[in-house]
């Protein structure tokens, strides 16, 4: 007897083109997600059940792959943090056991590509249970705030109030502040950890590791000059 394997006869990521060929409108769209990943690689470095995408596609519907989403940034949780050598050419879902990201990012730029409306009803259908829009430059043209934070609830999003907004099936909030990545000092999309008090904390990116770490050395070897001393 013949055992029939539907992913068997279904496209794999190296049948599925890996870009759209669609240049991002600006730096941001590419540095802000970036920054986010690299700051889950720092506190997330003993996990391997996660992967956060940057610019890549999601292709949910095997009968048209055309029909990619390409977020600016997606987070999901419960997969394989590396898949290969190669890493992933694309987050193909049929290859991920249809595990939905938990976040989607989009970072409005100039040119407008429907963040609140048509992009909002693809990830509504995905199922991705956080949709994050961040529009620092053109929340007035599209009147909205410059961050909004939404939450699945009965198959609709709903606008979060709060920020940072806090997510407790990823353990994190996401939220604005100021802070320095790449030498450039302005205001960026971070993470937020959950302190005790229940209030929260900001999480460093690279370059403030980088500085606390020196910060910390310089103060140890002062302290062994004084004890020579």
């Amino acid at each position: 007897m013949i055992q029939y394997n539907p992913l068997q006869v279904l496209p794999t990521a190296e049948d599925l083109p890996d870009s759209d060929d669609t240049p991002v409108d600006n730096e941001l769209q590419n540095l802000v997600p970036n920054l986010l990943l690299a700051i889950l690689a720092i506190i997330w470095s003993e996990r391997q059940d996660w992967f956060f995408g940057v610019d890549m596609g999601i292709y949910y519907l095997p009968e048209t792959p055309q029909n990619a989403l390409v977020p600016d940034g997606f987070l999901s949780v419960g997969v394989d943090r590396r898949k290969s050598d190669r890493g992933r050419l694309s987050y193909v879902m049929w290859e991920e056991n249809y595990t939905a990201p938990v976040l989607g990012l989009e970072v409005v730029s100039q040119k407008y590509g429907g963040e609140y409306d048509t992009k909002l009803d693809k990830y509504r259908s995905l199922g991705v249970l956080y949709y994050v829009v961040y529009n620092p430059d053109f929340w007035r043209r599209d009147k909205h705030a410059p961050l909004e934070a939404y939450r699945l609830i009965n198959n609709q999003y709903v606008l979060q109030s709060s920020e940072p907004f806090w997510m407790p099936e990823i353990g994190l909030g996401i939220g604005r502040s100021q802070g320095t990545y790449k030498n450039w000092r302005r205001e960026w999309l971070y993470w937020f950890e959950q302190l005790s008090d229940a209030g929260f904390e900001r999480c460093l990116s690279p370059d403030e590791w980088t500085d606390r770490i020196e910060q910390q050395l310089e103060q140890t070897e002062q302290q062994l000059e004084q004890t020579e001393q």
